[in-house]
C-alpha cells in the first residue's frame, strides 16, 4: 500500500513537469491553406499571434499588423493570425474566402493558419495554453474578442497579451519586439 501511494505521488507530480515544460513551440497546427505547420520552426523569433475576424470593426488592424511584419520581419519576429468565428459571427467564411479577404483588402503576407475555435468547450488547443495559466505558467487571459494579441518570446513562453482595441504598433508591443 505504501509503494502504491508513493507511485501514485511520483505520477502526479511527473504528470504536473510535464505539462508544464509545454511551450507555444510544443504545439503543430494547419496553414490556412491546409499544410501541417510545426510551431517549432519558429524558434529563436518573437511571436505575436492574434485571432481574426473579416467582418469586425476592428477588422482595418490587419493593416497596421501587416505594416508591423513588414517593419520587423527580418528581425526574428513573426506574426501568425488565426481567424475564428467566436465572437457575433463575424468570421463566417472558409480559409479560402479569409485568405483572399485579407489578400485583397490588406497585402497580409505574415502567415495565416486555418480557422479555429479561439474559447468555449471547442478552444483549440493552442488557445487553451495561451489562455490558461495552469497551461502556460504565466496567466490567465481569456480572449475577449477579435484581434487580442498574445506575445510569445524566442523560447516559445508566453510573455504579455494586449486586448483587441490597443493598436498592434502600441508602445507595449513595439518594446517588447525592440527588447
Amino acid at each position: 500500500m505504501k509503494n502504491l501511494s508513493l507511485i501514485l505521488i511520483m505520477t502526479v507530480m511527473l504528470t504536473g513537469l510535464v505539462s508544464a515544460q509545454k511551450n507555444f513551440h510544443s504545439f503543430k497546427t494547419k496553414t490556412i491553406d491546409g499544410k501541417e505547420f510545426d510551431l517549432s520552426s519558429l524558434k529563436g523569433k518573437k511571436v505575436l499571434v492574434v485571432n481574426t475576424a473579416s467582418k469586425c470593426g476592428l477588422t482595418p488592424q490587419y493593416k497596421e499588423l501587416e505594416a508591423l511584419y513588414k517593419k520587423y520581419k527580418d528581425r526574428n519576429f513573426v506574426i501568425i493570425g488565426f481567424p475564428a468565428n467566436n465572437f457575433m459571427s463575424q468570421e463566417p467564411g472558409t480559409n479560402e474566402e479569409i485568405k483572399e479577404f485579407c489578400e485583397l483588402n490588406y497585402g497580409v503576407s505574415f502567415p495565416m493558419m486555418s480557422k479555429i475555435s479561439v474559447k468555449g468547450n471547442d478552444i483549440d488547443p493552442i488557445y487553451k495554453w495561451l489562455t490558461e495559466k495552469s497551461e502556460n505558467g504565466k496567466l490567465d487571459a481569456g480572449v475577449s474578442w477579435n484581434f487580442q494579441k498574445f506575445m510569445i518570446d524566442e523560447n516559445g513562453n508566453l510573455v504579455d497579451y494586449a486586448s483587441p482595441r490597443e493598436s498592434p504598433s502600441s508602445e507595449k508591443i513595439i518594446a517588447w519586439i525592440e527588447k
